[in-house]
């Protein structure tokens, strides 16, 4: 497995490697200018095909005005070996020209392992800089440097099967709907149907900064707001695991570790997941969405983020640069909208949103995604992402037990992690 220590280092020494071939290369493609026969590959972790066939559909149109680009490439990688995959193929000098990014982001951009963007989108004729929602490039900058696009910007939300609430006799009032309220729906639906009740999609217990969009609902987080201390061990999170367990051993609201359940496909009452995942729904079922539900703490909004970025280790970083500045053009970014909510403040309105989404209407976009952003918290992001995420869960792994000590557990992942978060 590689350390995010290690990491770090073969990022720095790939991107230093890279950057002095670049400067000693002359018609290589390095520079740009007399490049011919360019090939760029981009990674992704969407295997969409509805989605992927957009981004064909914008490759395309950009080699017609660029004929020294031969082809673009959209690699497709397993969301969950993705992290490592990317930083393998850097760190083994077969870096791809472009990539999304979400927690890796700081680690990228702390080993200068991007290209710096702001330049040349200010400079990209119509490509309108300002239009751009401060909040939203936060996560992707340094020193006032843009250093990858905000491409996908989804709140989470709370998709319902209304079908299975009604073969269970479960009515719920979206407006005043809160996560005891979903558990005792859940858990009447898994004992009447057999099917699950609610499930936080990707968790699978495994990827635990998923439950952000639980924990934030009674007060909790990961660690304090400048990162240095974790605060797993607080009385807010001890009282939020403690409903998640109860709902996976007690009452079945949730399903239990070993056990999958796709909304997707029909087997749960409800899901937490991004505006995003829409484009899964194949009309099924019928299905509402809506905000996610209250917690002790009230109303909230959680936010997960993808951005897109240039890598220093391309072959062509100024090709690489030029096609994401029209990928993410006014005109493009409308079209990506559809699957993923843009940066755009010209685009954020639930109208812009409809025109090009063919699974939610105008009133649930302006409801689930325009009025949640501003206030939306976004999923943990720390350094040394991959680290973090393994050493909390092994921590983790002894809270999925019926008869866990549940405070003791999240002691545990404290000390496991504090160490790193100090760094």
């Amino acid at each position: 497995m590689i350390t995010a220590r290690k990491l770090l280092g073969a990022l720095a020494l790939t991107t230093a490697a890279t950057l002095t071939a670049a400067c000693g290369a002359s018609g290589t493609g390095a520079e740009g200018s007399k490049a011919t026969d360019v090939k760029l590959r981009m990674t992704v972790w969407t295997s969409n095909e509805d989605q992927l066939k957009l981004f064909n559909a914008i490759g395309d149109a950009y080699r017609a005005d660029h004929p020294e680009v031969s082809s673009i490439t959209f690699e497709s990688l397993p969301f969950a070996d993705y992290n490592t995959t990317l930083t393998t193929q850097i760190a083994g000098g077969n870096a791809p020209d472009l990539a999304w990014m979400g927690d890796l982001s700081k680690d990228l951009i702390a080993s200068d392992a991007l290209v710096g963007l702001t330049d040349k989108l200010k400079a990209t004729d119509g490509w309108q800089y300002d239009d751009l929602v401060d909040s939203a490039t936060k996560e992707f900058s340094r020193d006032g440097k843009l250093y990858a696009y905000p491409f996908s910007n989804s709140p989470f939300a709370l998709y319902v099967n209304t079908d299975l609430l009604a073969k269970a006799g479960q009515k719920i009032d979206p407006k005043t709907l809160t996560w005891d309220q979903v558990a005792a729906a859940g858990a009447a639906v898994h004992a009447k149907t057999g099917k699950a009740g609610f499930v936080v999609r990707d968790f699978d217990y495994k990827s635990w900064n998923t439950l952000a969009t639980v924990w934030t609902g009674f007060g909790g987080s990961a660690w304090s707001p400048d990162g240095k201390t974790c605060t797993f061990d607080s009385p807010e999170m001890q009282r939020a695991f403690t409903f998640l367990h109860d709902a996976a051993f007690k009452t079945s609201a949730m399903p239990g570790p070993g056990t999958k359940a796709d909304f997707f496909a029909g087997d749960a009452a409800f899901t937490v997941a991004q505006v995003s995942r829409a484009s899964l729904l194949t009309g099924s079922f019928k299905f509402g969405l809506y905000p996610l539900p209250a917690g002790p703490s009230g109303k909230y909004a959680v936010l997960g983020q993808a951005g897109v970025g240039v890598l220093a280790a391309s072959k062509h970083p100024d090709q690489a640069t030029d096609f994401l500045a029209y990928l993410t053009n006014p005109a493009n970014a409308a079209k990506l909208a559809q699957f993923f909510p843009p940066p755009r403040k010209s685009l954020l309105t639930g109208a812009k949103l409809a025109e090009n989404n063919k699974k939610l209407s105008a009133a649930q976009l302006q409801e689930v995604v325009v009025d949640q952003l501003p206030n939306a918290v976004t999923l943990p992001n720390h350094t040394s992402p991959a680290e973090i995420a393994q050493k909390g869960k092994t921590a983790l792994d002894a809270l999925w037990k019926t008869d866990a000590d549940i405070p003791a557990v999240l002691k545990s992942v404290c000390t496991a992690i504090d160490p790193i978060l100090a760094k």
